[in-house]
């Protein structure tokens, strides 16, 4: 049986995806899934770009602005959601378009990946959280570098999330990340997705991110964060 289509539109930040996502979805029946880590939070918009009503045109948009930033949401969850908002699109006859620069929520959809839950684990976190504060970051990065080399060559020695997830998913799982993902991407991919991405030359895109952060000072980037640090503060 022929797989069903669904579009995906990928990039950096400032690449005009959301923009070029909301024109398409105007030609062509569309509604659109967000896949951006961040605009799920409440809360957080200027500092997103997360498209307002006007921005949006019309255009239906799901997994966007529907989650408190206290709340803990996987990978797994996305793919899951996903799913569903797929399934709910097409079943009114229109177009789905995944839209965002989440490689990990992108991937969990076009190679069928499986990022398995993991109990969370406070202790273990916090004895990490430990390390990172008394010795640094670079002990916990050379560990995960042996654990799993080829997910490290991703990261950045100074991206205390990923290394911290490395540590985690192996601690819990007693396989790696890569060993992980390797066995997932065996099962058969449920949609024919169509995966475009827009790609600039670097001068232009730091030149279009340099002239996003100003407007976002300008609409009251500082005034949001300092809202959301004092309504969120533990």
């Amino acid at each position: 049986m022929e797989k069903e289509t669904v579009i995906v539109i990928c990039g950096p930040t400032a690449s005009g995806k959301t923009a070029l996502s909301i024109e398409l979805a105007k030609k062509i029946n569309g509604e659109i899934i967000s896949a951006d880590s961040m605009q799920i939070y409440k809360d957080m918009n200027i500092g997103t770009a997360k498209p307002d009503e006007e921005e949006m045109q019309g255009i239906k948009h799901y997994l966007i602005d529907f989650l408190s930033p206290e709340k803990r949401y996987s990978v797994a969850d996305y793919k899951k959601d996903a799913k569903k908002a797929i399934k709910e699109i097409l079943k009114k006859g229109k177009n789905p378009i995944i839209v965002g620069g989440t490689g990990l929520y992108i991937d969990s959809l076009i190679y069928e990946i499986e990022y398995p839950e993991i109990e969370f684990d406070k202790e273990y976190r916090e004895y990490l959280e430990a390390e990172a504060e008394k010795n640094g970051l670079e002990n916990l990065y050379r560990e995960a570098q042996k654990i799993d080399e080829e997910a490290i060559k991703k990261i950045s020695p100074n991206d205390k999330k990923r290394i911290l997830r490395i540590l985690e998913i192996y601690n819990a799982k007693g396989k790696n990340k890569t060993e992980q993902e390797k066995e997932s991407r065996k099962k058969e991919v449920e949609y024919n997705y169509k995966v475009y991405g827009i790609n600039w030359q670097r001068e232009i895109l730091y030149d279009r991110i340099n002239k996003r952060v100003d407007l976002m000072i300008e609409k009251g980037l500082i005034e949001e964060v300092e809202k959301i640090l004092k309504k969120y503060k533990e």
